[in-house]
């Protein structure tokens, strides 16, 4: 283990972690942690390279990510706990309930994709554009490769094929806005191939945990209960 997560905890009982998207920090479920945690032990942690998190040496990809969240969870002694992941935060979680499905209880997948195909081609060609961009600057500049490792992520992972979503055993909600940057055709893809995963599509845009909190906060309660 080669960091050491910043996180915000608060509550008692069944854990529940939360997992941020891309180039965000733990503040982003500020509509979260407050209501979750009147039921449950909440965690909201900085993923690598993100918010207080140091970038540390190994790769920075997903699949790293979800490996984290195992060391991460080894070291607070939580052997099974809820997971929320909203974006690249749902691909993480998506990969961790396939790896380590031993270790999940519930999961809540909003706005997660499992390739750059999922993303409707208006918000991704500004990314694959941004990446190309910095990526011809990235030996020469430590901020201009941090920048394409973010982006990275976006162009490169998760690459999860339908098919291995069925390795996901454990109840799952699955959740988006109805304007969301995720086609919505690739969020009832990711649904359907789950077992058994409810499907849920709330009013908003991508950030539907941040700008209706209202709604996603009844929802995600009413599935966890």
């Amino acid at each position: 283990m080669d960091i050491t997560h910043h996180y915000i905890e608060k509550g008692e009982g069944q854990p529940l972690i939360l997992l941020h998207g891309n180039g965000e920090n733990c503040d982003y479920f500020c509509h979260q942690i407050d209501a979750f945690s009147k039921r449950f032990r909440v965690i909201a942690l900085d993923t690598r390279g993100h918010g207080l998190t140091p970038r540390g040496e190994k790769p920075f990809t997903i699949r790293q990510f979800a490996d984290d969240l195992l060391d991460f969870m080894n070291l607070k002694g939580i052997e099974k706990s809820h997971i929320l992941g909203f974006s690249d935060g749902a691909n993480i979680a998506m990969a961790f309930a396939m790896k380590y499905p031993e270790r999940v209880d519930r999961l809540i997948l909003n706005g997660g994709n499992l390739d750059a195909s999922g993303v409707k081609r208006g918000s991704q060609i500004p990314i694959e554009i941004g990446y190309w961009f910095v990526s011809r600057f990235a030996n020469k500049s430590a901020e201009a490769k941090a920048h394409a490792e973010m982006l990275g992520l976006m162009v490169n992972d998760p690459n999860i094929a339908p098919s291995d979503l069925r390795k996901i055993t454990v109840p799952t909600l699955v959740i988006a806005g109805t304007r969301d940057m995720i086609k919505e055709s690739h969020t009832r893809l990711i649904a359907a191939n789950i077992p058994n995963a409810e499907l849920a599509f709330l009013s908003g845009n991508h950030f539907i945990a941040n700008r209706n909190p209202k709604g996603f906060n009844a929802r995600v309660m009413r599935f966890l209960e």
